[in-house]
């Protein structure tokens, strides 16, 4: 949602009538209706006047109906998609014959959605273009989206390391703490922010590693802590598995932070230049820990990074985005 109420507010800064609706999403094993009731709803007029454009965003929204239609997608449902062995792989053989049926109808939708019913195609990065190429005919073109529009601020390298976001398995925070560990970090400490369902067997492996005491949980930061924790960290530590985008990249850009990140990390991994605006590393605890430790004992570096990382950031503007966006 955070994208969808930036976009909102970007277009009515820029004089547009602008309005966020909310398309209908049942839960997992309800997508077929999802799809089915979001694909009735036409949007060309709404409460009696009418709507000149609509731009949509993840699976199911671009089902919608509207003349003018730009899709700027942040995702599809991943499980069918690049996510695909790991889900399958925990099915009993009937649950995997359901859910390939399922899969299969699901492609067959989101290409005739997204190369037919839609008049533009934008991609929140080329990790999402890379899931389409399955398709090659489909046209797509990477717009990157700006940081959110909040009181970015920096206020010195001195803090801790950075990890920010919701605790579950593919955001890897068990990798962090496994680098931690690692004699390489070099005794770099950390904060993690966020809250989810791996946070217990998250403080359970900070204190089987024994890093229990350089290792704080925050648990979850309103907006301005968030702000807070950005402007003072030493740097950000944000090392997923194939992310989408992670805006948690450009909001430490955008308050002077380097960002350290991984290969196979998906958008971060396109957003860090290595070595300028951050470190990218293999996906393994000694090479990530290796990066820490050149961060944590460094803050001359760190610096340096983040006012490149805060240079690249002032390319993605919101103006410039809703110019793309919106159909002339």
């Amino acid at each position: 949602m955070v994208i969808a109420r930036e976009l909102t507010a970007a277009l009515t800064r820029a004089g547009h009538d602008a309005a966020l609706v909310v398309t209908p999403d049942y839960g997992f094993g309800r997508q077929a209706r999802a799809y089915v009731d979001t694909w009735r709803t036409d949007l060309s007029h709404v409460e009696g006047r009418r709507v000149d454009q609509i731009v949509s965003l993840r699976y199911p929204s671009y089902a919608v109906r509207h003349p003018r239609h730009v899709c700027w997608l942040n995702h599809t449902m991943r499980e069918y998609y690049d996510l695909w062995p790991r889900f399958s792989a925990q099915l009993s053989p009937r649950g995997r014959v359901k859910e390939r049926a399922r899969r299969t109808l699901i492609h067959a939708a989101d290409r005739y959605l997204l190369q037919h019913h839609v008049t533009a195609l934008f991609v929140q990065s080329r990790t999402i273009q890379d899931r389409l190429k399955i398709w090659p005919s489909l046209r797509s073109s990477v717009l990157y989206p700006p940081p959110p529009d909040r009181d970015y601020r920096t206020e010195g390298y001195n803090g801790d390391l950075l990890f920010v976001s919701r605790l579950t398995a593919l955001k890897r925070a068990d990798l962090v703490l496994r680098a931690v560990a690692h004699p390489a970090s070099g005794g770099a400490t950390l904060t993690i922010a966020g809250v989810g369902e791996e946070r217990a067997a998250l403080e359970r492996l900070a204190a089987e590693l024994g890093v229990a005491p350089r290792v704080r949980f925050a648990g979850r930061l309103t907006d301005e802590q968030m702000l807070e924790a950005l402007a003072r960290c030493r740097a950000v530590v944000f090392p997923p598995l194939q992310e989408d985008y992670g805006f948690v990249t450009v909001e430490a850009f955008a308050s002077r932070k380097a960002v350290i990140t991984c290969r196979d990390s998906g958008g971060p991994a396109e957003l860090v230049a290595d070595g300028v605006s951050g470190l990218v590393t293999e996906p393994e605890p000694a090479p990530l820990a290796a990066a820490m430790q050149r961060l944590a004992d460094d803050a001359a570096l760190a610096e340096r990074m983040g006012n490149a990382a805060h240079d690249a950031a002032a390319t993605l503007t919101w103006p410039e985005t809703v110019r793309s966006l919106v159909l002339q």
